[in-house]
């Protein structure tokens, strides 16, 4: 086992969250958005119904690994008048914004004219207090706010759908005075060549968590195979004043499908991760993740075995 693999421990509990904790009928509980709140761990997972069309929906638990309470109602469902959001909120993010008082959330609204990235924000995710709509037009996904402006202006990475990439996908960033109006992107990250397993998609994970040395990104990379593609996880730093700077990334996938609940399900072969949680007092980040599109996964790492690795890392071509 190489260091890059060893660094998460997937949680004897795994899977912690599966459709058979609702209080209702549905197929599928994933890719979930995390955060703290209070004396919770709060956990917005996205959850496909028996039609097929995807919720967001709260679960708490006060150790973020057992005895999770799941909220009678979803927080943001399918909107019928709305067809940029017909189909439902997927893949969530969530990070806390201090100026604003307020947790952002970013997701992906499905409907008829395809993806767009929606932005929402909470008090106490019992309630929407602020709906910014679709701040990004089709085909658009994979995004998520840094917790604080960077001269003056609000970054979102994301991840838009670009005619002359070649059918990659590339992680990207915009900016805004108010979250409102947002520039046109710039790339931050791109795939790598060949046989890389990340070679046909990027994009991020949670929100990019901010170190001491920059910008700690989880992101997911595809590679397609004979038998269909592959979602994994790798690690990558960001410089603390300009994003688009990649200073580190690691050669190596940090977590992939080995495990039945991983490798078997609605989608085959991934895990993939809109959450994380660090406690740097305990040196440890939770890492939240779909299993096979089906189910929510727990691994746990030590923060600071994360930085060493790294920075140990090549610097980034990008």
């Amino acid at each position: 086992m190489t260091a890059a693999a060893g660094l998460f421990t997937r949680h004897h509990l795994n899977p912690v969250l599966t459709a058979a904790d609702w209080p209702v009928s549905v197929n599928t509980v994933f890719n979930a958005g995390a955060c703290r709140l209070g004396d919770e761990t709060i956990l917005l997972c996205r959850v496909e119904d028996l039609r097929g069309l995807s919720h967001l929906w709260v679960a708490r638990s006060e150790d973020g690994r057992s005895s999770w309470k799941v909220d009678d109602e979803p927080l943001l469902s399918p909107h019928p008048t709305f067809e940029g959001q017909l189909w439902g909120f997927e893949d969530p993010r969530v990070v806390f914004l201090e100026e604003v008082g307020a947790y952002a959330i970013t997701c992906t609204a499905y409907g008829p004219p395809g993806p767009s990235v929606y932005l929402a924000l909470t008090e106490d995710f019992r309630s929407i207090s602020t709906s910014h709509g679709s701040i990004m037009p089709p085909d658009d996904k994979n995004a998520a706010l840094l917790g604080r402006r960077i001269d003056g202006k609000w970054i979102l990475l994301h991840r838009p759908h670009v005619a002359h990439s070649g059918g990659h996908g590339n992680i990207w960033i915009s900016r805004s005075e108010d979250l409102a109006t947002w520039h046109s992107p710039e790339v931050t990250m791109r795939t790598r060549p060949g046989a890389w397993w990340d070679s046909l998609r990027i994009g991020i994970g949670p929100p990019p968590m901010e170190i001491e040395e920059g910008w700690l990104l989880i992101y997911h990379g595809v590679r397609e195979t004979v038998s269909g593609s592959t979602y994994r996880l790798g690690l990558a730093l960001l410089d603390h004043d300009d994003p688009t700077v990649v200073l580190h990334r690691a050669p190596e996938w940090v977590l992939a499908p080995r495990e039945p609940y991983e490798r078997v399900g609605d989608v085959t072969n991934v895990v993939f991760s809109c959450g994380a949680i660090i406690d740097a007092e305990a040196d440890r980040v939770d890492l939240y993740y779909g299993g096979a599109d089906t189910c929510m996964g727990l691994a746990t790492a030590s923060l600071s075995e994360l930085r060493s690795y790294l920075l140990s890392s090549p610097p980034s071509d990008d």
